[in-house]
């Protein structure tokens, strides 16, 4: 049987190359699954606080993936990911696969996919939507893009951290879902905030807007999980950064661009969380949207 073939399961090596807020949760998930995990990050503290949780940590990302089946790269944005992906690809085992689970620009995850493949290796684009918790409980959305038969070899990597998996077409297409999920939740979000504020500055009670939201047809994700929880309490504390918000709908965007698909809302919101993010920092939470906005009503 060709190495291409093989289904990557436990205990087969994964190597883990971003370990932050959702690279550590989802690398202790391969482990419990009973993979063999090797973590590496630039950061020598993320690298000692996953060695800490019980993981095992690199010094190199050459060291971490010299003899992975499946290396994950769980990293900022596509141009650092194509960097790390350039730096280690010439150390890759026979037969392995690359998955990007970060959050990239499309076409340039298409770009760079296809020339690992054209090197003799396997690429997969699998972002994720679910935040920290559900990285922890391995029950994260993952949106897998590329060729049928590597996700094949790979959905039981990815079933270990997820609970719903897709398979969204070809290289490219995991971001574009991703990037676009992202935009609509960034959209309903600012809706539902700036609803909460024109509430409250009328003198209807934020919380009881919240359950007539709940209960009729403005119900989204955010109503649910995200307004009383973390704006109307003021705790501002979901652990999803604004910047990678901002990041997200700009991906979105700039997608509609390029493959000349007019996108006017898109366009505001873009800029408006680019407003936001520039106004209240990069350390913001995503759900500083609604402090944000409170300022401009």
């Amino acid at each position: 049987m060709p190495v291409q073939s093989l289904i990557i399961s436990p205990p087969a090596h994964v190597a883990v190359v971003g370990l932050g807020n959702m690279g550590r949760p989802m690398a202790a998930c391969l482990g419990r699954a009973g993979y063999d995990v090797t973590g590496f990050d630039l950061s020598a503290e993320a690298r000692a606080k996953f060695v800490a949780e019980g993981g095992n940590a690199a010094e190199s990302a050459a060291a971490a993936i010299a003899t992975a089946d499946a290396v994950i790269t769980l990293l900022p944005d596509g141009k650092i990911v194509r960097a790390a992906v350039e730096g280690f690809m010439g150390h890759l085992k026979q037969g392995a696969v690359v998955i990007d689970m970060s959050s990239s620009a499309p076409l340039g995850t298409r770009a760079l996919g296809e020339e690992v493949i054209k090197a003799g290796f396997e690429f997969v684009d699998a972002p994720v939507s679910g935040g920290v918790k559900r990285a922890i409980d391995g029950t994260l959305a993952i949106m897998a893009g590329g060729a049928g038969s590597t996700i094949d070899r790979v959905d039981p990597v990815l079933a270990a951290m997820g609970k719903s998996i897709f398979r969204t077409g070809p290289l490219g297409s995991g971001h574009a879902a991703k990037a676009l999920n992202n935009y609509v939740s960034a959209a309903g979000l600012a809706a539902a905030a700036e609803a909460v504020a024109i509430a409250e500055k009328f003198g209807l009670e934020p919380n009881v807007l919240v359950d007539v939201l709940n209960a009729s047809t403005g119900r989204n994700n955010s109503t649910e999980n995200k307004l009383k929880q973390f704006i109307i309490s003021n705790s501002f504390a979901s652990g999803f950064s604004m910047a990678l918000m901002a990041k997200d709908i700009r991906t979105a965007d700039n997608l509609a661009h390029d493959i000349g698909v007019p996108a006017p809302l898109a366009d505001q919101v873009a800029d408006m969380w680019d407003a936001a993010l520039k106004s209240l920092g990069q350390n913001a939470d995503h759900t500083e949207i609604g402090k944000y906005l409170t300022r401009k009503t």
